[in-house]
């Protein structure tokens, strides 16, 4: 299928914009305009988006695509004022531009990308923070444009993920230069129960997705599912099992810290897979995969 991908730049759409061709789709991608294309495969078309909605309209019914795969998004976990524009313009009103241009063009359906954080405490609708409110508001806004058309909008919820040359600041990757400076890391009591799944496990629920979509669009219309790990441990649960994977030793001051505002002790679980997804690795076996020793 033709599909546009947006968020290619970030970890996982690396990772899926790689998969997707090679299950021999034709690949084509948004950035906005000055960003640093230089990290993306040249096995795809770079469109270039200046915040022009009606370029992006003429692009979409020029190139007739299949779908839409909407991974872009700006991440904070608390905000100040000025990051108001910000998140609103990401999170917000990037994805509406979207839905206007594949309703203008009948793009057959949206795979958007939610967040476990729009659920606080397992309830239908509770915003952990603001980044989770505008992914939530996001959502509301496309049932206008799948009200008002033929679009087929499904999103795939995610928590945390990891896995081989991640750049970004996680957990695993603080972890692994904590134990090879030998410093000590204050870190909270750690009874909070972690969910992070592993990059090809959460490739492979958006290519199984697509897969579905190509067959039937009109069976996930308006559905959500969600990428979890059948290991859900406490985090220090999690660094015994880094311990044992990465044969090392952390030096972690448990409770040092305090719980943020709005901690997540117990991720979001009432969630449904992508029908016929199964993980593929279990979670030492991943960290295995993920920490070079």
């Amino acid at each position: 299928m033709k599909i546009l991908l947006t968020g290619a730049k970030g970890f996982i759409g690396k990772n899926l914009v790689t998969k997707l061709i090679e299950c021999g789709h034709n690949i084509h991608i948004l950035v906005r305009e000055g960003s640093d294309t230089s990290c993306i495969t040249e096995d795809v078309n770079i469109y270039l988006h200046n915040s022009d909605v009606n370029e992006l309209v003429k692009l979409f019914k020029k190139e007739k695509f299949d779908g839409v795969i909407h991974l872009a998004s700006l991440f904070l976990s608390s905000h100040n004022p000025n990051d108001l524009s910000k998140l609103i313009a990401s999170n917000i009103q990037l994805g509406t531009e979207l839905l206007e241009a594949s309703k203008s063009s009948k793009v057959v359906w949206f795979v958007n990308t939610g967040t476990f954080w729009q659920n606080y405490q397992n309830e239908d609708y509770n915003p952990v923070n603001l980044y989770a409110a505008t992914k939530e508001a996001f959502e509301n806004i496309a049932k206008f444009f799948t009200e008002t058309s033929n679009l087929v909008f499904v999103t795939i919820k995610l928590n945390d993920t990891f896995g081989p040359n991640d750049t970004r600041e996680k957990v695993f990757n603080l972890w692994t230069k904590m134990s090879q400076s030998g410093k000590k890391l204050g870190m909270s009591a750690g009874e909070q129960i972690i969910d992070i799944s592993y990059i090809s496990d959460v490739v492979n629920a958006y290519i199984q997705l697509v897969n579905l979509l190509e067959k039937n669009p009109l069976q996930h219309g308006g559905k959500t599912y969600v990428v979890s790990n059948q290991e859900r441990l406490s985090l220090i649960d999690l660094a015994k099992t880094f311990e044992k994977a990465t044969d090392t030793k952390l030096n972690i001051d448990w409770g040092a810290k305090e719980y943020r505002e709005r901690e997540v002790m117990h991720p979001y679980s009432l969630g449904k897979p992508v029908p016929g997804w199964k993980q593929q690795c279990s979670l030492e076996e991943a960290i295995c995969k993920t920490v070079k020793k």
